[in-house]
């Protein structure tokens, strides 16, 4: 696959983006970064740009490590964090600090990543102010504002820079709320700058800029690792739905100081009025014209996507053993594991193989072992989900639920296949269903050398987003059948047929067509850092964390009382299940699993686990090719088995063993129940923010203060 090359041309254009904590409101420009000298051809444009990405790839803390890792994979109704809610302090604020935000050390790195984020965020719209202002000095930015440009490769790396700053900002919104404007380098932002006015502006510039990019495939740079016109539309759409949506507000700024791009001062739609922290929970009256913009570039973008497309159709024939594909969702990720692009993917985060990656590592299936050296090496599983997720949301027909989750781990030092434990911990010791749809077994060629290494990229934006936000569009202003015809797109290739689909029996089991499309979104992007954000600015975070903690008890109580809890889609878990290490290799001519419907098959089903094929052809250690145990067969997952019972002592007799499962989760209640939103006061606004730290309020010289009850030191 293409990768970006981060080749920076003259010493002078390294320093385009230099910036440090304390000056990162002074966008500063070198003297020596002319608009003649950066934009003096394509070559020395782009070489700057790709400073800018790589500032994004590497040293973001928002879409990998950092933010993304502590808030954004955890903290909603269907995602959360493996370890005990006392052995993390990034706990805190994932659940909304418990205790009070006054509570809070705003410095504390371990518990706010924001140290890191924010001035990564503005050393990267530093450098993006200085391509955009270069450009903006010359006759092509002339003929993009007069609308008479013609897209050429000048135009078309303008736009991205635009597009760049403006996920930047993206990112600061939604992890700050109010933060500092800065557009012009060499000129310090005065203070706080209302978020309405920041989303509105670059709505505009990205509107402005998207004409003249390329889409996906429209040049032979425009690939799905740059931000093409195709993410542009989509960008412009998903920045709408957070403009027009709710959000934590702060009401001791002044009564007047949310105001539109115009000035106008905004009237709100208050979803919570709190009393507390000087915060209100809200969105602005005016917010359906979002949604006419966001509808007409996100149509733009699902009519006409460039090479992009949602995964309709699964290539992969039959397997040489028999292996079952048929799949198109596990393809969509199977295509990143095989180091390729995803045709799925509008746009994702270059990765290299043997360079510092996230996924599996945190964001994938989980393996115990070493560092080094190991098959695989360890993973450690910070991606993981309330068993509510895995048994009682997904339809049991759904094919996205064995791909999303996993129940099984495997152990890089002998090469077998585990069950995840809930006991609160992480790799493959501990932390409960982990997420499944990245997995260094499912490479054909993993990186079994050192971990963090596997090369696989980070998709941003899926076709299916862009998709199911359409259909929300749709919904929300009034067209429901257009609506449902977006919806069907992504519901029903997650089913074998329409018939078992059943769209209209979704649509009513979840209170109408916008019900429906808010539960596609939690199935179809589990794992993905989604959720947590769709409630919020759907106004259902309040509402979804209530539900979250009664289905959480609910299931807890079951299983301490009785031993099992069965859900409303027949799904039963059971304080026990009956596991046997198999020989797969022998018996199924595999050991890397594959697309299984016969739950009578206790080492093929649940899908997508098992392990890498051949190990030991890597490794040349025997041990692996004679482990008899290496596939994992289960009794008892989805069904409830008594312990000693004739059909347990048969199980046990034939070589299973019982094994502690629900029983697990009772023992470790708390973690799995009271913690959860533990922070969080009903009849207040949910505070989801990060504080801004002592150094970044130092660095403005008194122009910009805590709120949300944050301390300021």
């Amino acid at each position: 696959m293409k990768k970006l090359l981060y080749t920076f041309i003259g010493a002078s254009l390294m320093l385009l983006g230099t910036t440090s904590c304390e000056d990162f409101l002074e966008t500063s420009s070198p003297s020596d970064a002319t608009p003649e000298f950066v934009f003096s051809d394509a070559t020395t444009a782009r070489a700057a740009l790709m400073e800018a990405y790589e500032k994004w790839r590497g040293k973001a803390y928002v879409h990998a490590n950092g933010l993304f890792y502590d808030l954004v994979i955890g903290g909603s109704d269907s995602e959360r964090h493996p370890e005990a809610y006392s052995a993390q302090s990034r706990h805190i604020p994932e659940n909304l600090y418990q205790g009070g935000t006054a509570s809070f050390n705003i410095n504390d790195s371990k518990a706010n990543n924001g140290v890191n984020a924010w001035p990564a965020l503005y050393s990267i719209i530093a450098t993006c102010n200085t391509l955009c202002n270069a450009v903006e000095g010359t006759d092509t930015y002339t003929s993009i504002k007069n609308s008479t440009a013609t897209t050429n490769e000048l135009t078309d790396l303008y736009g991205q820079a635009v597009t760049l700053r403006a996920t930047a900002y993206f990112e600061l919104l939604r992890f700050w709320g109010d933060v500092p404007h800065n557009l012009i380098p060499g000129k310090e932002a005065e203070g706080l700058t209302p978020r309405d006015q920041i989303y509105e502006y670059h709505i505009n510039k990205l509107r402005e800029v998207e004409p003249y990019m390329y889409r996906l495939g429209e040049s032979a740079t425009a690939d799905a690792t740059l931000m093409t016109r195709t993410y542009t539309q989509g960008l412009i759409g998903r920045m709408c739905l957070y403009a027009g949506g709710y959000s934590t507000r702060r009401t001791d700024l002044g009564a007047d100081f949310y105001k539109d791009l115009e000035g106008n001062v905004l009237s709100m739609e208050k979803k919570v009025q709190g009393t507390a922290n000087n915060a209100i929970y809200a969105r602005r009256s005016d917010y359906l014209k979002f949604y006419e913009i966001a509808k007409t570039y996100l149509a733009a973008c699902v009519n006409n996507s460039g090479t992009a497309a949602l995964c309709l159709n699964d290539p992969r024939t039959e397997g040489g053993s028999g292996q079952k594909y048929s799949n198109p969702f596990q393809y969509a990720f199977q295509q990143n594991m095989n180091l390729t692009l995803s045709t799925e993917s509008v746009y994702e985060i270059a990765e290299t193989r043997g360079v510092q990656s996230e996924r599996p590592y945190a964001f994938g299936r989980p393996t115990s072992g070493s560092s080094k050296n190991n098959y695989p090496c360890k993973n450690y599983g910070q991606s993981r989900f309330h068993p509510t997720y895995y048994y009682g949301d997904f339809d049991p027909n759904d094919m996205r639920r064995d791909v999303t989750c996993t129940v099984t781990g495997t152990v890089g030092a002998s090469g077998i296949e585990k069950l995840l434990p809930f006991t609160p911990g992480s790799q493959a010791n501990g932390g409960g269903i982990a997420n499944n749809k990245w997995d260094e077994n499912r490479q054909p060629n993993p990186y079994w050398e050192g971990q963090r290494k596997s090369g696989i990229n980070n998709p941003y934006m899926r076709m299916s987003d862009v998709i199911l936000m359409l259909a929300e569009v749709y919904a929300e202003l009034g067209d429901e059948m257009t609506a449902k015809l977006e919806l069907a797109k992504v519901h029903n290739r997650a089913f074998a047929t329409t018939e078992l689909a059943d769209l209209d029996g979704f649509i009513n089991k979840y209170g109408g067509i916008k019900g429906a499309i808010a539960q596609e979104r939690k199935l179809e992007f589990g794992g993905e850092g989604l959720r947590r954000y769709d409630l919020i600015r759907t106004g259902e975070f309040p509402a979804a964390i209530k539900a979250i903690r009664t289905e959480l008890t609910a299931m807890v109580n079951g299983l301490q009382s009785q031993g099992y809890y069965t859900f409303e889609n027949g799904n039963t878990i059971s304080s026990y299940v009956w596991v046997k290490g198999v020989d797969a290799k022998t018996s199924k001519g595999y050991r890397l699993t594959t697309q299984c419907t016969d739950v009578n098959d206790p080492v093929l089903y649940p899908g997508w686990r098992g392990v890498y094929d051949d190990w030991e052809g890597l490794s040349g250690n025997s041990i692996y090719g004679a482990n008899p145990g290496t596939n994992l067969a289960i009794k008892g997952l989805f069904n409830h088995i008594e312990p000693g019972s004739t059909e347990a002592q048969a199980l046990e007799t034939d070589g299973y063993t019982k094994t502690e499962w629900g029983k697990t989760i009772v023992d470790f209640k708390d973690d799995y129940s009271s913690a959860v939103f533990c922070g969080y006061v009903e009849g207040e606004a949910p505070i989801y923010f990060v504080p801004f730290t002592s150094v970044a309020i130092k660095a403005s010289n008194g122009k910009i203060v805590n709120g949300y009850g944050f301390r300021n030191e």
